[in-house]
């Protein structure tokens, strides 16, 4: 069981540090210019297709790699297990508390997620109209997230994902 606990840590330290590294890459700033307008990037020569795909193959093996890990210990798996749409609520949870577009908004978000589902947890027919309840809220007081409305007020920024 330990094992699975170190292959998460480590996944997710390489992860987080491949997502850094990766913002401040050339393909970043192709990414960045691609968010921004895509038709005026792909004038100035940035292959819009080929960016996607190496994101997309970036973020395939990472999904590969913790699905591996997370179900290392779990015999039998059942198809609405690993897809279901419980899965997507959690990470649209994650995200939206923690705030979109920052670097560190989805850890936060992620760090809150599990400490409320181990609050939650004798709470078993209240717990998601809790997590709805404190995702509206956040959305009303702080429309940016936690992270992105606290970089807003206090002009605070822990990972710039400008280049050097």
């Amino acid at each position: 069981m330990s094992g699975i606990y170190y292959g998460g840590v480590i996944l997710c330290v390489s992860s987080v540090a491949l997502v850094f590294i990766l913002l401040r890459s050339n393909l970043g700033l192709a990414l960045r210019a691609i968010k921004d307008d895509d038709q005026a990037s792909e004038a100035v020569g940035v292959n819009i297709f080929r960016c996607k795909f190496v994101c997309f193959l970036i973020g395939a093996f990472i999904t590969g790699v913790a699905a591996g890990v997370l179900y290392l210990n779990v015999i039998f798996i059942q198809p609405f297990e690993a897809f279901g749409i419980s899965w997507t609520v959690k990470l649209l949870f994650i995200v939206i508390i923690g705030g979109i577009g920052t670097f560190e908004g989805p850890m936060i978000g992620a760090i809150i997620y599990v400490l409320l589902q181990q609050y939650l947890a004798e709470y078993v027919g209240y717990n998601l109209i809790i997590l709805g309840i404190v995702t509206i809220a956040v959305i009303s007081f702080a429309p940016k997230g936690i992270v992105g409305t606290s970089e807003e007020k206090f002009r605070i920024q822990f990972f710039s994902d400008r280049r050097l």
